[in-house]
């Protein structure tokens, strides 16, 4: 093992250590899985890599969620730091308006995009240098509740398609639906101001397709490419800003677009 310091991320191969690793590439996004199992060894080495302040925030939570937390962010900054070739000393995080964080060289905003997203012992990163994204993964369990979760959070048609579902085929599309929900929303950058029972994950996604083009009711020049991404013990998705990454989704099939409850 190689000795660290704050000062600098070494991306460290030694056996049980690196607990991150590639997953998926749509284009020029890069989706990194970090694994968030229970490892001593491992957590200390990640809260070394932390910072005064992100030390502080993680010492404010119980210890599953502290660990979720230490090794996500150690794994962003070793993923950030290679990516833009900076010291961990001179990387660190703000928050925009809504919470969305953003990365910062020698206290700079850069232009780099990051979303982060950890659920049970899963943990993704999507990373790119166009354009906005969002990633959201969630580990396929019962949901308490599930019925009223359906009623708060989908659209009519997805509540329809749903109803017709049985238990555990219901459970998993839900759980597919709200990835995909969170990650067009983390990817706008507005947290919980959006109401996500207000849209609806394009046709050909909820349908069982791997990905769909959408499209905000109040933002319709901006244009969404969102992918599904379905693994064992969990379901994720992507979104990605086509508007800034000059795609054209001009001849997309209709049933790959986005919908809108009709307003009562």
């Amino acid at each position: 093992m190689k000795a660290a310091s704050s000062n600098t991320v070494y991306l460290d191969s030694s056996p049980g250590l690196h607990w991150w690793s590639p997953f998926l590439v749509y284009g020029d996004i890069s989706v990194t899985k970090v694994d968030l199992s229970a490892n001593a060894a491992r957590e200390e080495l990640a809260d070394h890599w932390l910072d005064e302040s992100e030390r502080s925030r993680a010492g404010g939570y119980v210890p599953e969620p502290r660990r979720h937390f230490v090794l996500c962010r150690a794994a962003l900054r070793a993923i950030v730091g290679q990516e833009l070739g900076c010291r961990n000393c001179d990387l660190s995080f703000g928050e925009g308006e809504y919470g969305k964080p953003f990365a910062k060289v020698n206290g700079r905003a850069v232009s780099v995009s990051f979303s982060v997203s950890h659920s049970g012992i899963h943990g993704l990163i999507a990373l790119s240098r166009t354009g906005r994204l969002g990633v959201d993964v969630e580990q396929v369990v019962p949901k308490r509740h599930l019925n009223s979760l359906i009623e708060a959070v989908m659209g009519p048609d997805e509540r329809r398609e749903l109803d017709a579902m049985g238990e555990q085929e219901r459970l998993r599309q839900f759980i597919r639906l709200w990835t995909c929900k969170e990650a067009l929303v983390k990817a706008l950058g507005t947290g919980f101001s959006t109401d996500v029972s207000s849209f609806q994950v394009p046709e050909s996604i909820r349908h069982g397709g791997a990905s769909g083009v959408f499209r905000f009711p109040h933002l319709p020049d901006l244009t969404w490419r969102l992918e599904a991404i379905e693994a064992e013990g969990f379901a994720a998705a992507l979104a990605s800003d086509l508007t800034s990454a000059g795609s054209d989704p001009a001849d997309s099939d209709p049933r790959n677009l986005g919908s809108f409850p009709e307003k009562v």
